[in-house]
This record gives structure tokens, sequence and C-alpha cells, in this order.
């Protein structure tokens, strides 16, 4: 069973121009850090000209969904019917994407089948992580 998730999914570039640009976007979710997702976007759609990865919680996606959530560097909302507003906040400046919301919960409803939620602890090697931390600290 694999350990790991990847989607591709469109996302709509909300700009000052009328028109949305669609970009290509990719959802990650890996089984070693249970609460997370990731989602990157490929260096010819960013502004910087490099692949860019945003990670936030698995559970701010799923409430996203439904709910207004979110008050750091990613905010999610419903909007409309069918799409999923998300807001990428950095010192730089703020991305605003539109996704299908049929995608964001195929995706997810993918993560809960490797991953339960209430589950997450048991993927964590909490002997890693702290060995980790303290290599990075000395």
């Amino acid at each position: 069973m694999s350990t790991s998730i990847d989607q591709a999914v469109e996302a709509r570039l909300v700009a000052a121009a009328p028109r949305m640009s669609t970009i290509p976007a990719s959802l990650h979710y890996d089984r070693s850090d249970p609460f997370a997702v990731r989602m990157s976007f490929p260096a010819p759609a960013t502004l910087e000209g490099i692949e860019v990865f945003w990670t936030f919680a698995r559970e701010l996606l799923t409430r996203g969904m439904e709910q207004p959530v979110g008050d750091g560097d990613v905010r999610v909302r419903p909007y409309g019917f069918d799409r999923t507003v998300v807001e990428f906040h950095a010192p730089e400046g703020t991305a605003i994407v539109h996704i299908r919301t049929g995608e964001l919960r195929s995706f997810l409803h993918r993560t809960l089948a490797l991953v339960p939620v209430g589950d997450e602890h048991l993927h964590v090697d909490l002997d890693r992580d702290l060995a980790e931390l303290m290599r990075d600290a000395c």
C-alpha cells in the first residue's frame, strides 16, 4: 500500500483582471506527516519562476470547504456551489485560487482511506522528529 497521495488539481488564479487564469497545482499527502497536506505550484505558474510549496493542516482544508477557516498564512472558504477558495498570504503578497470542491473532496477522501481522522498519532514518529529537532539545535 502506498504511503503517499498526489493529485493534480485545476486552480483558477484570482487576479485584478476580470478573467481568472487557470494554473496547474498539485495536492500531496504523506502518511509520515499525517496532519498536513501540501499544495504545490510549478515554476511557470509563479512570479518567482520557481516551484512553490505551501504546507497546511488537512483539517483546515476539510473544514474550509464548509465554512471560512484560517487566520494565518493559509485561509480556506467555500465559494458558491462548487468552488473552494484558498488564500496564501506571504510578505511578498497574497495569492487567491479557486479550486473545484469535488476535486478537494476526492483528494481528502483518499487521504482518509490512508489515515483516518483520529489515527494520525499512530503514524507520527516522535523519536525521529525529536532527533531531527535536536540535530538542528546543535
